[in-house]
């Protein structure tokens, strides 16, 4: 795992962290009578690449939506670098909430703002960073996802794999710790599926962000994972290195899921 800073940062993030960055300790969540996540116990450490395979309905984006705060576990807690993410007081929340940051399977830009705008909203309203900072981070991730050309286009005269990658460029731009991916290629078509992958691979090679991932292409949890973990029914059944988990895995139930999806 590379532990270089970001190619658009001329020096280290303070703020980044060592050691253990997330943790979730026997968090349940159940929607009425369902329970999607059954005492769960996991952790990532900082600057990790951690990949999210199972079935649909196992409990994958439940996690990552819980780490937002879009969603609140029903028991235990969830600690983000030392600091206690839930249950916690409204100010703390707001406070770790801007050390993540997550692309999610819908583009979500604001239609009616340029590319350029999109990506420098949040810093500037969020973070207080200047608008001639915000921009010129902007242009910098810009040119690291490939779409400087349209800087001042709309969403609407975007691809959607172009609309992706400026989606990974405003979750970037907040500078987090950690980088959330749900499932980001599902919504496109699968033309534009591999430019997408690229790019997170060029980050993950190149930067020191943590990421915590869910997807469905096994080939690109293979290439960018420290450690991928098979969940199924709520739990971690699985966990282990990629090359463990994709050549040589243990349970019956990882063997199924990869013998239908490879």
């Amino acid at each position: 795992m590379s532990t270089e800073t970001h190619p658009t940062d001329s020096k280290p993030d303070p703020r980044r962290s060592t050691g253990e960055l997330i943790r979730l300790e026997q968090v349940t969540k159940r929607f009425g009578d369902h329970t999607v996540l059954d005492h769960l116990d996991f952790s990532v450490d900082a600057g990790k690449h951690v990949t999210l395979i199972g079935p649909s309905g196992s409990g994958k984006t439940t996690i990552l939506r819980l780490l937002m705060t879009l969603l609140k576990p029903d028991e235990g807690t969830i600690t983000v670098d030392g600091e206690r993410l839930f249950p916690a007081p409204e100010k703390q929340v707001r406070e770790i909430r801007k050390k993540i940051g997550m692309v999610f399977q819908q583009f979500n830009l604001f239609p009616n703002m340029t590319v350029l705008r999109n990506i420098t909203e949040a810093p500037v309203t969020v973070l207080g960073m200047s608008k001639d900072e915000a921009e010129e981070r902007a242009r910098e991730l810009l040119e690291l996802v490939g779409l400087t050309e349209h800087v001042d286009k709309h969403p609407a005269q975007l691809s959607g794999g172009q609309q992706q990658r400026v989606a990974i460029a405003r979750a970037l731009a907040m500078r987090p710790q950690v980088l959330l991916l749900d499932e980001v290629t599902s919504a496109l078509d699968p033309e534009l599926v591999a430019g997408v992958l690229d790019v997170l691979r060029d980050i993950a090679r190149s930067t020191d962000i943590t990421m915590l991932c869910v997807t469905h292409e096994m080939n690109f949890a293979r290439d960018i994972s420290d450690q991928v973990l098979m969940f199924d029914s709520g739990r971690v059944i699985e966990a282990g290195p990629p090359e463990k988990i994709f050549s040589e895995p243990e349970h019956d139930r990882t063997r199924e899921f990869l013998s239908a999806v490879l």
